[in-house]
């Protein structure tokens, strides 16, 4: 059900880093609001919230993003959280948010449901397509060549490796089955991936080491 390419493990290598990635899948998920309490505690917990995830900035430029414009999802989200404006959403994505926050983890979830295929983290052709919203709008875009994108059957279903996830296979109020995947580099994620599967309401939960 998910696949990571040679390339991409290969291009951090190049830059000096070993790439991890955990897939935490539930079943029987009972979404529903949120009153935050596990963001503040995670932010409570996380330590500097400022400081740049550099490993995660190598990569980056490695597959010619630009880390300070874009920086991936955890430090992002870590920055949000030292401005204290981290959005409160729903219980599934304040579950994963926590984590993110707490160990500086980039964690994407996934409804399974919405996914065909394989789902797999490759290197971008260029003609992907990208299912997002623009300036409030529906758009369709497309990554750039040698992009690391993490794409199914269909198309892309987050950008710049854990950039920006897509709006077609993503959580919602009614989604009951979800992957939720954990990238590190040089990075422990067992700790990260137990405190998910503790967080999440869910009839069943296991762990699967992609690389």
């Amino acid at each position: 059900m998910f696949a990571i390419a040679d390339e991409v493990l290969d291009l951090c290598r190049s830059v000096g880093h070993e790439a991890t990635v955990l897939a935490v899948l539930a079943d029987g998920l009972r979404n529903g609001p949120s009153d935050g309490a596990v963001l503040h505690q995670a932010i409570r917990d996380a330590g500097d919230l400022t400081a740049p995830l550099e490993a995660w900035r190598d990569v980056y430029r490695a597959f010619g993003a630009k880390p300070q414009r874009t920086p991936c999802s955890a430090e992002a989200l870590r920055k949000r959280a030292a401005r204290g404006d981290v959005p409160v959403v729903d219980r599934l994505v304040d579950a994963y948010n926590a984590v993110s926050i707490r160990f500086a983890v980039p964690i994407g979830g996934e409804d399974r449901a919405a996914l065909a295929g394989v789902e797999r983290l490759v290197r971008a052709t260029g003609d992907e397509p990208f299912d997002t919203v623009k300036e409030g709008a529906p758009v369709v875009e497309t990554p750039e060549p040698g992009e690391v994108i993490w794409r199914d059957d269909l198309g892309v279903t987050c950008r710049r490796w854990n950039w920006r996830q897509g709006r077609r296979t993503a959580i919602t109020a009614a989604t009951t089955s979800a992957v939720f995947l954990l990238e590190g580099l040089d990075t422990d994620l067992t700790p990260a991936a137990a405190m998910l599967a503790e967080l999440l309401d869910a009839d069943s939960v296991t762990i699967e080491r992609l690389s």
